[in-house]
């Protein structure tokens, strides 16, 4: 009988050294977070090679204590969902893990920004917002936002960009406010997290190279009868155009807010009253009498 030696296997090989990555931190071969934060995960084929993230200490990839990435991604949703009025303006009708979405800081960035993280909040996805100190958590739980997985960061400090980095690492949406102008080179670093993390990056402000970059405009608020009342919704416009598959043009005209909470925040307009039109010559014998 041969000697006992050492199991030989794919989890028994040598962990291979870490390399730079685009973005400035480490990867190892082979190796790749679950999403979004999780544990990590172990691939050994091939065509994998390269594509993971880690670092994961060599004793748990030895051991078998780290499970295949083939079975997770599986059971991984490639888009996160977003309220119905909103899915015509993405191309693929949601928010596509690994991009970056910018959206004007404009009148009504903040509550399509709130109304783009609702329906995924409200499915269990984790939110986090950093450098958006005058926040309002409660408007944004009107908008589905589930404050028990929303973590706000104010004041990220003057290298905001480290935080949001690490924010991607463990949260599935970022909304992140820069402090001044981004570089392309930044711009395209972060982008580069962001799709090896599976996470999406909403920016509130402009962003170079975004895949889809929406705004929106012409604001009409009612509610004000007579110049006095209470502001019960807002109508407005929103555009959106983008790279790729999102860069034709689309718009949309929509109640945000609608004056209702969850996935009725963002709504159609009603239809217009039809125009009645009164047929010449009626009611000229009321007035001769009159």
């Amino acid at each position: 009988m041969l000697p006992a030696g050492p199991r030989r296997g794919r989890l028994a090989e040598p962990v291979p050294e870490a390399s730079p990555d685009a973005d400035g931190t480490r990867a190892v071969a082979g190796l790749r977070p679950a999403y979004p934060g999780g544990a990590a995960t172990v691939d050994g084929g091939p065509a994998d090679r390269g594509t993971g993230r880690g670092p994961v200490p060599a004793h748990l990839v030895r051991s078998g204590g780290v499970r295949a990435g083939s079975a997770l991604r599986d059971g991984v949703d490639r888009l996160l969902p977003v309220h119905g009025e909103l899915r015509s303006l993405l191309p693929e009708g949601g928010l596509r893990r690994g991009a970056t979405v910018s959206v004007a800081a404009a009148t009504g960035g903040m509550s399509l920004l709130f109304a783009l993280l609702g329906a995924a909040s409200s499915g269990g996805e984790w939110c986090a917002m950093a450098g958006v100190p005058e926040v309002g958590v409660l408007s944004a739980a009107e908008y589905g936002v589930v404050p028990e997985r929303f973590a706000l960061v104010p004041y990220p400090g003057p290298e905001w960009w480290t935080v949001v980095a690490a924010l991607l690492d463990g949260f599935g949406l970022v909304v992140a406010r820069p402090a001044g102008p981004v570089s392309p080179v930044l711009a395209r670093r972060l982008a580069a997290r962001t799709r090896q993390r599976g996470a999406v990056l909403l920016v509130h402000g402009d962003w170079p190279g975004a895949d889809v970059a929406m705004r929106c405009s012409d604001p009409v608020w009612e509610g004000l009868d007579a110049g006095r009342g209470r502001l019960r919704r807002r109508a407005l416009t929103i555009e959106a155009t983008g790279r790729g598959a999102a860069a034709r043009p689309r718009s949309t005209r929509v109640l945000l807010p609608s004056g209702r909470t969850g996935p009725g925040s963002v709504a159609p307009l009603p239809a217009a009253a039809p125009e009645v039109t009164v047929p010449e010559g009626f009611g000229a014998a009321d007035e001769a009498v009159g």
